[in-house]
């Protein structure tokens, strides 16, 4: 568990760096041409494209349903913080991405999202295509074995920020300041 720990700890880290340098390469907070088109599935079967995160702000967090800490404490914030917008959490979308989707079949997804909020879309899909979806929105993800022949998943584990045409606005952090995420998520709808 320590070992899980410390390395969601270095990927938090990486991420908030790689974070950082792209937002001083471009001279300002926002990050054109972020992400690629993709084709998956949502957590009812339905076909899902980049497009759902086009029109309204977006909130993207990846992550798999067999994590044992980092996303089911992410996915409880997240649906929170949600609920505390109002009805202004209709104005931005929510979506949780299955780097696992080897386990994480719509139907699985669709159970483990109604723990959280119904807010937040579950999207899933052919591994090879989850994994080149993951790597274009820049995120890290890596099966590691475990010694009881089952495996689990490092991945980032910050919350992405999307604007409403789908580029980086920026992150929230595992275990950000509470109000800190949701003054994050109410800059994005105002300003996304």
């Amino acid at each position: 568990m320590r070992y899980i720990v410390l390395c969601v700890t270095a990927v938090l880290v990486l991420a908030a760096g790689v974070a950082t340098y792209l937002w001083t390469q471009s001279g300002s907070s926002k990050v054109v041409a972020f992400g690629a088109p993709f084709e998956l599935v949502d957590h009812n079967g339905e076909k899902i494209t980049e497009q759902a995160f086009r029109g309204k702000p977006t909130a993207v967090f990846f992550g798999f349903t067999h994590c044992p800490e980092v996303c089911p404490t992410t996915l409880f914030e997240l649906g929170g913080w949600i609920e505390q917008l109002g009805s202004d959490a209709d104005k931005m979308g929510a979506y949780f991405v299955s780097i696992d989707p080897e386990r994480d079949t719509p139907e699985v997804m669709k159970a483990y999202l109604g723990n959280f909020s119904g807010h937040i879309t579950g999207i899933t899909g052919e591994p090879a295509k989850v994994m080149e979806m993951a790597k274009d929105f820049r995120i890290f993800a890596k099966k590691v074995e475990l010694e009881n022949g089952d495996y689990t998943m490092d991945h980032t584990a910050s919350v992405l920020l999307l604007d409403s045409d789908g580029d980086f606005f920026g992150t929230i952090a595992y275990q950000e300041n509470p109000e800190t995420a949701l003054a994050k998520l109410k800059r994005l709808i105002r300003e996304g």
